[in-house]
């Protein structure tokens, strides 16, 4: 009985937390967490990502962000191949070369140098989370939800975009005492944008890496909403 009590006890509570709270207010007090210096607009720095999926060699990618000057690179090396995706303010390039023959010159195609464009945006969206909720064409919903996933409680919030940045939505996952991202999920949207509910995926969160003052998940876990199927894992290695 004493434990059903407390149980119901904090259930109440987090309900009444999700309610006073609105999602621009839960966002302020994560970004207070993950960034409490407000570094991330003036963030220069390198990490490496090694990326692993099911029954593929690994991917170690060496990132470069200067988001003052605008400049990003990533060389992304996977088997013998080493891909460096460049960008500098509006242009885009790449890079490739063999590492069995260095000499041997790789050309990259036009669809290659958006790819460039692609990481850029891949990487410093998802390194500047929660932060990035704050750009504009980022809606977040005022409303704060409280659900439990894989057992645990979490206040969440709902993003969506303008159609120019994008057409899926996102939920992010805090944990309700301490304030720190967990997990995000996001679905596709059908054409009245309409959630649909076996599409899309989460990402699990775990560990942290810091650097520059910012605290970022050291590894994040891949898989689709729909089976729960593992899609992969990347993690801070450096």
């Amino acid at each position: 009985m004493k434990y059903l009590f407390s149980l119901l006890f904090l259930g109440a509570f987090f309900n009444g937390v999700a309610q006073e709270m609105t999602g621009q207010q839960l966002l302020d007090k994560a970004i207070k967490v993950h960034d409490p210096s407000g570094n991330w607009n003036s963030f220069k720095g390198n990490l490496q990502v090694t990326m692993s999926t099911p029954d593929k060699p690994a991917r170690v990618s060496d990132i470069f962000i200067d988001l003052p000057a605008q400049k990003f690179s990533a060389a992304a090396t996977r088997d013998s191949v080493m891909t460096i995706y460049t960008v500098d303010k509006e242009n885009a390039w790449v890079n490739k070369k063999d590492l069995r023959s260095p000499q041997t010159p790789m050309e990259s195609t036009d669809k290659e140098n958006e790819r460039a464009v692609f990481m850029k945006n891949y990487y410093t969206y998802l390194y500047g989370l929660p932060m990035k909720l704050k750009d504009q064409g980022t809606h977040i919903d005022s409303n704060v939800e409280r659900k439990t996933f894989k057992g645990k409680e979490y206040l969440v919030i709902k993003a969506s975009y303008n159609e120019a940045v994008g057409n899926d939505v996102w939920f992010f996952y805090f944990d309700p005492t301490t304030y720190k991202m967990e997990i995000y999920q996001f679905f596709k949207t059908d054409e009245i944008g309409n959630v649909k509910s076996d599409s899309g995926e989460y990402i699990l969160l775990s560990d942290s890496h810091l650097i520059n003052g910012i605290h970022m998940p050291k590894m994040r876990k891949w898989y689709y909403n729909k089976d729960d199927k593992f899609l992969g894992a990347d993690v801070i290695t450096k």
